[in-house]
Parts: C-alpha cells; structure tokens; sequence
C-alpha cells in the first residue's frame, strides 16, 4: 500500500517540479517607441483633413513666391472662392454618400435639372419665383430618394443606381427644356430671387458672393452633424461596417435614404447656385460637376471605401483645384497642365489614404 501511495504521489510531485522551474516572468505588451514615420502616420489617420490642408497651404505658398501680390491680393483669393463655391455645394452631397461608401454619379444632372425646373415653372407656367424654388427642391429630393430606395432596398450598386441616374436625368432635362436657355436680363427683371446666390458682400477688395457663404455655412453645418449628432455617427459607422452596424441597433436601410435624399436637396441647393453664378437657367451648365466632387472629395482625403474622413478635407481639396487653376492660368501655363497636376494629386491622394489605412488594419 505504501508503495501504491508513493506512486501516486509522483505525479504530485512532478507537477510542482515543473511549476517550480516555470518562469515567474509576468505577460508584457510589446510597447517600443514608433518612429517619426509611424507617429505621422497616426496623426493623418486620426486627422483626415490634416493632408488637403497641408497641400492646399504649400500651393498657395509656391503660387504665392511665384505671382507674389498679383496672386495673394484679396480680390484673387475670394475668386478662388467664387469659382469653388458650386464644386464645393455639390461635394458636399457627394462627400455623404462617399461617407456610407457609395457613389453619386448623377450629382451634377440632379444639380442641373432642379434649376431647369426652377426657371420653367417661374417662366414657362408663370409660378411665383419662391414656389418654382421649392418644386426644384422636390424634384432634387425626390431624385435622391429614388437612388437611396434602390441602393437600399433593391440592393443594386451604387455605381450602377446612379449611372443609370445620371443619364435618365440628364435626358429629362434635355427633353424637358427643349434645350432653352433662359437669359440673365429677363431673371434679372422678373424673379431676381433665382440670382440671389450672384450677389455679393464687399470687404474692402475682397468679394464675398452668398453663394460663398452659403457653402461655407452648409460645410460648418454639416461638420458639426457628422462628428456631434447620432445621425452622423450612424452615417460614419453604416460606411465603415454596415453589418456591424446593423447588429448595434442602427436602421441600414433608413440611414442610406435618409443620406441619398439630403443629397439630392443638397444638389437642388447648388442649383439655385448654380443659377446666381452664371446669372441664367442654361439645361447644358454644370455637366462636369459629378466629376469635380469626386475630385474634390478624393483630393480632401476622403475614403472611397467609406467610413473614413472629414467634410473639411472635401472643401480643402475643392480649394486645391481653384488655387491650381487660377495659379496657372495667372502665369500663363496651357490649361492642360492644371488636368495633368490634379490628376497626379487624385492618386496620390488615393495612395496617400492606402497607406494611411494600414494603421487601421
């Protein structure tokens, strides 16, 4: 019996032999330094705006060496502004689609046709001015619900949706319009409400046209309710991971509606805009709009892969293109060298957001 309880002990014992010669070493995370590389790559990942602002002040500080006071007086700089102010309206609807990773390609048709349908109803049916305003808003939400109902509903892709979009309203607008162009002087006398956005604020040489103001109002708006309201975190977190945030409770399919639709009022916006820049209705102005906000929103550093970025960066990139366009044209360069540098600028942009994504991964 003893030597029956000896061998039984002997597992005891060899377990506290292997127990004794363990190490007493306690777990410890691997916490070396990062480098300067690394801690500038964390900083651009938390501040998306950071890389737009950062290019957008070395462009004017080169154009400004290269034209000095004829490119840094003040009536230059808010031209910048002015020729911005439709490119950023509309990147600003295009930059919360971006956000839930999808794409507006019928951006700039929805834009075009919501100030057709403004001027026609004033002067084809003899509407007031201010009712014609809000029939465009209708028909510029009503067109974004429709691309929100089939991305959301139908689950069709957002390209496609709004590919096919693009050209139906596009063809309505053409169709609808015959084509005819309503001139300034007759707005001008009989509904100058629809030229409201022309106008302008003077401050000593610097020109300040509501059309500015009211972009940099709709950007600041739009700021504070994507980082500070539920619907903007929702919007951000459909974008990163819709099935996650399915799970935690947030309504998918309401949220992409909701987005697709304030785009589109947001493109009737520019629209009206659109109307108190060149001063008449024309169904043939604004036909590159859908690829100017993507430019701009690209260039500011937003993800196309959604979920990541600020609306911030969307008006740095816009303002990135004005200042190329108007540095250029003042030291008399081939127009083509602007397409070529912004070109250049949108993949470096998208390999710029690649990299930065890796700390994410």
């Amino acid at each position: 019996m003893d030597d029956q309880s000896t061998t039984r002990a002997q597992p005891h014992n060899e377990f506290e032999k292997v127990l004794t010669g363990s190490s007493a070493q306690l777990a410890a995370f691997d916490t070396h330094d990062k480098t300067p590389i690394e801690k500038f790559q964390h900083f651009l990942h938390s501040s998306p705006a950071a890389v737009p602002l950062i290019v957008l002040v070395m462009s004017l500080a080169v154009f400004g060496m290269l034209l000095g006071g004829k490119f840094f007086s003040a009536f230059s700089l808010t031209l910048i502004l002015q020729q911005v102010a439709i490119v950023g309206i509309v990147g600003a609807a295009q930059s919360l689609v971006i956000l839930t990773a999808g794409i507006d390609l019928s951006v700039g048709a929805i834009m075009v046709l919501s100030s057709v349908i403004m001027g026609q109803f004033t002067f084809r049916y003899g509407l007031p001015p201010t009712l014609s305003i809000v029939c465009g808003f209708a028909v510029g939400a009503l067109c974004g619900y429709i691309n929100g109902f089939l991305v959301s509903r139908m689950r069709l892709p957002p390209f496609i949706v709004t590919l096919g979009m693009w050209q139906i309203v596009l063809a309505a607008n053409f169709l609808y319009s015959a084509n005819e162009t309503i001139r300034a002087q007759d707005i001008s006398q009989n509904a100058p409400i629809l030229q409201f956005f022309g106008q302008s604020v003077r401050m000593g040489n610097a020109v300040f046209t509501y059309g500015v103001i009211v972009m940099v109002l709709l950007v600041a708006l739009l700021w504070y309710v994507l980082n500070h309201t539920a619907w903007g975190r929702h919007v951000y977190a459909v974008g990163d991971d819709p099935e996650a945030a399915e799970l935690a409770g947030v309504n998918v399919k309401r949220m992409l509606i909701s987005v697709y639709t304030l785009s589109g009022v947001i493109c009737a916006l520019a629209g009206w805009a659109l109307i108190g820049r060149i001063g008449s209705v024309s169904p043939t102005a604004g036909q590159f709009a859908n690829i100017e906000s993507i430019t701009a929103v690209v260039i500011g550093g937003l993800s196309l892969f959604g979920g990541r970025g600020s609306i911030l960066g969307m008006l740095f990139g816009a303002l990135i293109v004005g200042v190329f366009s108007l540095g250029l044209r003042l030291i008399g360069t081939d127009p083509q060298w602007t397409y070529l540098l912004i070109g250049v600028l949108i993949i470096a942009a998208v390999a710029i957001d690649q990299w930065i994504r890796k700390v994410a991964g």
